[in-house]
């Protein structure tokens, strides 16, 4: 395709129109099928590693003065996810 003659500008802003509606259609689509999963209850996202009642495990283990080290290896995660959940609650 020759750019510098008028079919050839013409030809590549018609390619460059039909790229950039293929796109907005792929957002607009995504967009729906977002809206459509919160609709049945799913919020996306990843999932929590720990439930409430570790959580609440986690805190006593925390206040009975075990490292945060070993509370991490025994749940399989890291010392940042233990101080991350420390703090939500």
């Amino acid at each position: 395709m020759d750019k510098a003659s008028a079919t050839g500008q013409l030809m590549f802003h018609l390619f460059a129109a039909f790229a950039e509606f293929e796109r907005n259609l792929i957002h607009e689509r995504s967009a729906a099928g977002r809206a459509a999963a919160r609709a049945r209850g799913r919020l996306g996202g990843r999932p929590e590693k720990l439930d409430k009642k570790e959580l609440e495990m986690l805190k006593t283990l925390v206040a009975n003065g075990t490292p945060i080290t070993d509370i991490a290896q025994r749940w399989g995660v890291s010392r940042t996810t233990v101080y991350r959940y420390l703090e939500k609650e």
